[in-house]
């Protein structure tokens, strides 16, 4: 998907991000049952509330979800969107108080992704099935009890910002009134407003989660909250971040991103044998020397001798395996889409981009053309299916309009002219605002669509301070983009956050 302005590289960040859960009968028991008693629904509310149980590390954890839309109407009271949400809330005893349990207010990115894949593939209570190793089973998918939910650890709530899932503009109302960053950020900071107020949730801790460009919604609204209705958060789970998105645009006058995106080329050539070493040690002596000799060399341009040059693309044959001649001839800048083309090209397989540790057969190994994204198309199927097949069947919702998993929300207004969107200072200002707020920042190390060296550029010119710092925790995993799609990472990112959440909350907080 490609973005108007200095953004070309956004169409990678159609993140695959936070996801859904199908329950069958044999796996959790659910029921349709009346709204819960603090809901207050008007007359454009269209919800189904169930009640289901799953077997958590051994033990039964039941739970109520509410499916459905809100509408936002705006200050006339006139409608002016339907927002599609999932809610997740534990059932405990009659003395249980949920306004002392955290919730988390999860969604992913694109712009244009719906929640399905943080969702499905890691936060809700149930999961789509892949293979230890993350590929997919073959249709028909199912879903499977997620023994790595966040639900024991907090409740939570999945939105679809408006043009996603079942979330619709009104009638009337222009669809592009909400797609831009400051019209995003105001309409999901509404939601999450009446959604704390219909369920009487402002007395929770607070938190949200977001993947991808949800990660710049998240970093937008940690700050629009608390100024615009003084919702201050407990903390943020940021998933494959991007705020400053000028390290993601390697292009003519901007030789930032180059420098950048090597540490993770290292990586991913190294995962495939095409270098030699201890991948932890090439890794670092990677990013070691893309972050100053390299970044040095770019900032010479044509100024460099022969021999320099030569010197560069002898070190940078050292940290990806390409050819020297090739190297050169790209005048030292290996864009991302270059590196996914060529890296196999003997082999005649191209890299996904997502994930690169996925790999795919290329039908023109002799062009510049990349045909496909297997991390991309091996995915979407299987989170579609289980999405429709949950909602309709689990969660009693029903209605005949489409879900959009990924939909076309452009051109998106990002509001900066020809110069590059960057929120970091919204989340510095925040943090500087709110001493209790704390961020966790997890990076894969085989993704190409938010390279973990951009992550930790960009957090590193944040100016935190070293109080500041002490609150932001970065993690990184042996993982692509969608950082649980494998067992392994999607138990490290369970405890990782479990510990995160821990740490943000006051001592008086009801686990």
């Amino acid at each position: 998907m490609r973005l108007p302005g200095r953004i070309p590289t956004m169409r990678y960040i159609l993140s695959a991000i936070l996801v859904f859960s199908l329950a069958t009968a044999a796996l959790a028991q659910s029921r349709p049952s009346s709204r819960s008693a603090t809901s207050q629904p008007s007359e454009e509310d269209h919800l189904s509330v169930t009640t289901h149980t799953i077997t958590l590390h051994g033990q039964p954890l039941k739970y109520e979800t509410t499916a459905g839309t809100i509408g936002i109407k705006d200050d006339a009271g006139k409608l002016r969107c339907n927002f599609f949400f999932i809610a997740y809330r534990v059932l405990k005893d009659p003395a249980y108080e949920p306004g002392k349990r955290p919730i988390t207010f999860v969604f992913n990115g694109g712009p244009g992704s719906s929640s399905v894949w943080l969702h499905l593939g890691t936060v809700g209570p149930m999961r789509v099935n892949n293979s230890d190793d993350g590929t997919p089973d073959a249709p028909p998918h199912r879903l499977v009890e997620n023994q790595e939910t966040w639900l024991d650890a907090s409740d939570l709530v999945f939105i679809d910002p408006v043009g996603t899932g079942y979330s619709r503009a009104a009638d009337g109302v222009a669809p592009k009134d909400f797609y831009g960053v400051e019209q995003d950020i105001s309409s999901v900071a509404d939601f999450i407003r009446l959604y704390l107020t219909r369920y009487q949730r402002w007395s929770s801790p607070k938190f949200l989660a977001g993947e991808s460009y949800g990660t710049t919604r998240a970093a937008g609204l940690s700050l629009y909250l608390a100024d615009r209705f003084g919702i201050d958060l407990n903390g943020i789970v940021l998933i494959s971040t991007v705020l400053n998105f000028q390290v993601l645009s390697p292009e003519e006058g901007n030789d930032l991103p180059y420098a950048l995106f090597l540490p993770s080329y290292t990586a991913i050539a190294s995962y495939h044998h095409k270098l030699t070493g201890d991948a932890d040690q090439l890794r670092a002596a990677s990013v070691a020397w893309a972050t100053g000799d390299y970044m040095t060399a770019l900032t010479k341009g044509k100024s460099l001798t022969p021999a320099e040059q030569s010197a560069v693309a002898d070190k940078l044959v050292q940290f990806t395996s390409l050819p020297k001649e090739f190297i050169l001839k790209s005048r030292l800048r290996i864009s991302p889409e270059a590196f996914r083309k060529h890296l196999l090209n003997n082999e005649e397989k191209i890299l996904g981009r997502y994930d690169a540790r996925l790999l795919a057969d290329d039908p023109t190994p002799a062009t510049d053309e990349l045909s496909q994204d297997p991390s991309d198309s091996l995915y979407s199927p299987s989170f579609a299916s289980d999405f429709n097949d949950y909602i309709r069947g689990t969660l009693k919702y029903e209605t005949d309009i489409p879900y959009h998993v990924l939909a076309r929300v452009g051109p998106w207004d990002f509001g900066q002219g020809d110069g590059y969107l960057d929120v970091s200072g919204r989340l510095r200002q925040a943090m500087l605002q709110n001493p209790h707020l704390k961020v966790l920042v997890a990076a894969g190390f085989y993704d190409l669509a938010t390279p973990f060296a951009t992550v930790n550029y960009t957090i590193g010119h944040m100016d935190l301070g070293n109080q500041i710092s002490s609150r932001l925790t970065q993690t990184y995993y042996g993982s692509g983009h969608m950082i649980y799609q494998s067992s392994s990472t999607r138990e490290k990112l369970r405890a990782d956050v479990g510990t995160f959440m821990t740490g943000a909350l006051p001592a008086t907080t009801q686990p």
